[in-house]
C-alpha cells in the first residue's frame, strides 16, 4: 500500500514542531518510568488525582466502561477497521498504514516499557507504567487528526492545534476512565499519552519515507 502516490501523513507544515514534540514526550516517559521503576504504591499526585475521582456517580462508571472497552482487544479492533477503512475510502493507502502501524506501534512500546520498568497496581502480576490504553487511543486519534490536517491543507498553526487537540481529547477521556476505574495510577495514563505522542510522529516520518522510496525506485 505505501507503494502508491499519496499524500504525506506527516505535512510538512507540522513536522517540526511535532518533532519537538516527540522529543519533549521521550523525555517524559523517561523521567516517569525512572521516577516510579519497580514501585506498586501512588505516588503523591496519583494519591491527589485519585482522591478527586473517588466519587464518581455510578452513571459515570458505566461512561468509563464503555470508553475503557475501546481500549480492549474487540472494542480496538473495531476502531482500527473503522479508520482504515475511512483512509482507503479517501484513497489514502498511506494513512491507512500509519493507522494501523502506529497503533500497533504505540501498544507494543508501552508493552515493552511496562517490562522494563516494573511497576505494578494491585498486586505485583499487574504491570502498570504506562498505560496500553491510553496509547492505544491517543496514537489513533493523533493519525486521524493527521489525516485531516493533510486532507483541509492546515498550516503550521491550525494543523498542530488540530493534531495535538485530538490526541488530548482522545487522551484525557481514555486516562479519566483508566483512572476512574482503578486499573492505572494517573501517572501511567501521562506516559501513556507521551508514548503515543512520541511514536507516531516518528511513524508517519517513516511510512513517508517508505513510501516515497519505493514510489521512485530508490532503495
Amino acid at each position: 500500500m505505501t507503494g502508491r502516490s499519496g499524500p504525506a501523513v506527516l505535512p510538512s507544515a507540522v513536522r517540526v514542531r511535532l518533532g519537538a514534540v516527540a522529543g519533549l514526550a521521550v523525555l517524559v516517559v523517561a523521567g516517569l518510568g525512572g521516577r516510579y521503576a519497580g514501585d506498586g504504591e501512588p505516588g503523591r499526585v496519583d494519591s491527589r488525582v485519585w482522591s478527586a475521582l473517588e466519587d464518581v456517580p455510578s452513571p459515570w462508571r458505566d461512561v468509563a466502561r464503555a470508553v475503557d472497552f475501546l481500549g480492549e482487544p474487540r472494542g480496538a479492533a473495531a476502531l482500527v477497521i473503522l479508520a482504515v477503512a475511512g483512509c482507503l475510502l479517501l484513497r489514502c493507502p498511506r494513512a491507512a498504514v500509519l493507522v494501523v502501524t502506529g497503533a500497533a506501534l504505540a501498544v507494543g512500546t508501552t508493552t515493552l516499557l511496562k517490562s522494563l520498568v516494573g511497576r505494578t497496581i494491585h498486586g505485583d502480576d499487574n504491570l502498570a507504567y504506562p498505560s496500553g490504553h491510553t496509547a492505544f487511543l491517543t496514537a489513533l486519534a493523533l493519525a486521524v487528526a493527521l489525516l485531516a490536517t493533510g486532507r483541509l491543507g492546515l498550516g503550521r498553526a491550525a494543523g498542530t492545534a488540530l493534531v495535538l487537540g485530538a490526541g488530548l481529547a482522545a487522551g484525557a477521556a481514555m486516562g479519566w476512565a483508566q483512572v476512574v476505574l482503578g486499573a492505572h495510577y494517573p501517572t501511567d495514563v501521562l506516559g501513556g499519552w507521551c508514548t503515543a505522542l512520541a511514536v507516531i510522529p516518528v511513524t508517519a516520518w517513516l511510512v513517508d519515507r517508505v513510501a516515497d522510496a519505493r514510489r521512485t525506485g530508490r532503495p
